[in-house]
């Protein structure tokens, strides 16, 4: 069994605390939430889209454990850019490397958080800020 230091380093302590830096505020059109019924851990996220349809502005306000918390973090340091595709690929593959069906995810950053594939009731929080954005662009009308 994995140990709850392993998941709690100090590398994701500090990813937690980043993100209130990037606060949901008034001024995002775009709103999507999400939680994990697994932990009760829960995001809600605001988006500003860019000329593109991509995603050029985001905003996050979580009530979620440090994983949660590190995981929307970085969401938000490689979301710009995106897209609604984009998006729902990333979804696929990290939910693909949580089955043990795949390798590490590609986003940006992720490495502070493969300890918590070890813990499976913290999967529903590391997908949390990728639902939110997903249910955000939905409302949007591009099609992805």
């Amino acid at each position: 069994m994995a140990s709850v230091a392993a998941l709690y380093t100090p590398e994701v302590l500090a990813l937690a605390t980043v993100l209130a830096s990037v606060p949901l505020d008034g001024t995002l059109p775009l709103r999507g939430a999400a939680r994990s019924a697994a932990c009760g851990s829960s995001i809600e996220l605001g988006l500003e889209l860019d000329p593109k349809g991509q995603i050029g502005r985001v905003g996050i306000r979580a009530h979620s454990c440090a994983i949660g918390q590190a995981a929307a973090t970085i969401f938000a340091g490689a979301a710009i850019g995106k897209d609604q595709a984009g998006i729902v690929a990333a979804i696929e593959d990290i939910e693909a490397w949580l089955a043990d069906r795949a390798a590490m995810p590609a986003w940006p950053g992720f490495a502070p958080i493969v300890p918590a594939r070890n813990f499976p009731g913290r999967h529903g929080a590391i997908l949390l800020a990728w639902r939110a954005a997903l249910e955000a662009l939905s409302t949007t009308g591009i099609p992805g």
